[in-house]
């Protein structure tokens, strides 16, 4: 099985309610999916999502790196040389992230489908059902404690926090919420990069004080702020935990020595696709430092790669935070991973399983 070609088309996706963050509102999901062709007549499918304010990614720059730099050097490999191939991706251009896991992620569906397995079995097998959190986008206290207690009603356990707007109004919509779902919900909090070190520290000792209990904090200071990062880290009991921080294997590395943070956020769009994500998640088990794994404004094509990775590696990565296509208001993809709200299944379809994708636009290039 040689790749013969690759090609793009985008795929837009409106999102049930918007998605507000500290760094940007999101209305309708609008991915680069990208299709790898091989001589066999089987199809690999990958997504990338336009994410410039972390990765620095664009609709633009995803096709030119893949068209320009990753599928000249791709085409007329053999899918079995898997690590040859992942390799060629990761050193066809610097940085790039979602561009590469695009690729990545149709590579490794491909290499599923030549094996005649379900990709989470080719990485080393597990329990093929893992269940996820949903985010509650930051927004008037009284929309957020609504929406949190429709997400429990709909049986999330684990409801991701957004805020970082407001160090002060943070703080009560966090209380809000607390007291709305306490008992029935893990919350999450998650403040985009949106607080500095000290704003963090006060924020979480006030809620700590006031007998809030968090699962975890993520990201509250700007991504290269890792000295900020530590000293949130070694002042508040609540684990934190890193997600803009740390894009590779070598950062991972670098923020667990200084214990910069308590646990690490895979994301397939930061880390350039999934072997570098298995990198991660091997580094972290060594050191004895749990994971979660999240995802973009994505749809199920690239969240149903991270979810086999996250069913192979559940020994390390112990969080789930892949609500993407629930946060969709349908699903364009035929087949694949099914998302039932909080819970996500794998079948036992080769690859990623994905038949068609419906209302896909084919991009020339």
């Amino acid at each position: 099985m040689k790749i013969t070609d690759i090609r793009f088309g985008m795929l837009r996706v409106p999102l049930k309610t918007p998605f507000k963050t500290a760094l940007r509102t999101v209305d309708t999901v609008e991915d680069i999916v990208v299709i790898v062709h091989t001589d066999s007549g089987h199809v690999g499918y990958g997504e990338a999502p336009a994410t410039a304010v972390i990765t620095g990614d664009t609709h633009g720059s995803i096709i030119e790196a893949i068209g320009k730099f990753i599928r000249p050097r791709l085409v007329g490999q053999d899918i079995a040389d898997l690590n040859h191939i992942t390799q060629l991706v990761q050193t066809s251009l610097e940085r790039n992230f979602s561009a590469k896991a695009a690729v990545e992620i149709a590579v490794y569906d491909l290499f599923g489908q030549l094996y005649n397995a379900p990709l989470y079995k080719m990485l080393g097998g597990g329990d093929p059902v893992i269940t996820t959190d949903i985010t509650i986008s930051v927004d008037y206290i009284d929309k957020m404690v609504a929406d949190s207690i429709s997400a429990v009603e709909r049986g999330f356990e684990s409801l991701k926090i957004k805020v970082g707007k407001d160090i002060g109004l943070d703080i009560e919509r966090v209380k809000a919420i607390y007291s709305a779902v306490e008992g029935k919900a893990l919350l999450r909090l998650d403040a985009n990069q949106g607080w500095t070190a000290k704003q963090a520290v006060f924020a979480m000792q006030h809620l700590e004080d006031a007998g809030v209990v968090l699962e975890l904090l993520e990201q509250p200071v700007r991504a290269r702020d890792i000295d900020g990062l530590k000293y949130v880290t070694d002042r508040v009991h609540t684990p934190v935990m890193a997600d803009e921080s740390v894009f590779g294997p070598i950062e991972v590395i670098d923020l667990i020595k200084m214990r910069a943070a308590d646990i690490i956020n895979i994301k397939l769009m930061k880390t350039g696709g999934i072997s570098n994500a298995i990198r991660i998640a091997d580094i972290a088990a060594l050191y004895g430092v749990d994971c979660m794994i999240g995802c973009m404004i994505e749809t199920s094509i690239s969240v149903a790669a991270a979810v086999h990775v996250a069913v192979a590696k559940a020994d390390v990565i112990t969080k789930v935070d892949l609500d993407g296509p629930s946060l969709c208001q349908f699903n364009p993809v035929e087949g694949g991973v099914i998302f039932d709200e909080s819970e996500i299944s794998i079948t036992d379809a080769p690859g990623l399983g994905i038949r068609e994708i419906r209302g896909l636009e084919m991009i020339p290039g």
